[in-house]
């Protein structure tokens, strides 16, 4: 049996060093969000990823409308200021209750990260279907000390990630996990948008 996988987009975040609605502002034109789920979309074209959906904060419509636009459900977090880990929990938990053991995986995207490349989101799944894991991340080239995304996290696995605590990311499970976790080194960048600073030194990158 071929084991399916699905996607996971952490969307909901404050944005508080951002200034606020962070993931609607504008790279290239476009909203930062629609970067990650182009990546998502092209994901399920290429049969990487079965379904997915998007952990959107409560009213923020715009968020909603691109995962409607990519064909994804959306999973409202009411309480953003718990920080990633609610999220996280949100949205493993709909997945349990809308998936079986048919589906062995989830890739976590962050919503934050528009340089997010398919072929990272390719070598995560074959190296998962290789026999790797439980915890799969990428180690991108420009920073080899800075835990990557998007985190490939097997099913057994998923109760321990619910135990995540506050804003805290996947580093620290990661940490704590190290004989489960494989890094699988790439080529580029990943980086996060957490200041306007940080989106303008996107100007001279691309995917």
């Amino acid at each position: 049996m071929r084991l399916r996988t699905h996607a996971l987009v952490l969307a909901a975040g404050q944005g508080r060093r951002f200034g606020g609605g962070k993931l609607h502002a504008l790279y290239q034109g476009r909203p930062l969000l629609s970067f990650v789920l182009d990546v998502v979309g092209g994901a399920q074209r290429r049969g990487l990823v079965d379904g997915g959906l998007v952990v959107v904060a409560a009213q923020d419509q715009p968020a909603m409308t691109l995962a409607a636009a990519g064909g994804l459900d959306c999973v409202v977090n009411d309480a953003p200021a718990l920080g990633l880990s609610h999220s996280v929990r949100l949205g493993l938990a709909a997945l349990e209750l809308q998936t079986t053991e048919e589906t062995g995986a989830v890739l976590v995207f962050l919503g934050d990260q528009p340089l997010v490349r398919l072929d990272v989101v390719e070598a995560l799944v074959a190296a998962w279907r290789q026999g790797h894991g439980p915890i799969l991340r990428p180690r991108y080239e420009a920073r080899p000390d800075a835990p990557g995304h998007p985190v490939l996290l097997v099913r057994s696995i998923w109760p321990r990630a619910r135990q995540l605590a506050g804003d805290r990311g996947f580093s620290v499970f990661s940490a704590s996990n190290p004989h489960k976790t494989f890094t699988l080194d790439v080529e580029g960048d990943n980086p996060d948008v957490d200041t306007p600073d940080d989106l303008k030194a996107l100007q001279g990158f691309s995917r």
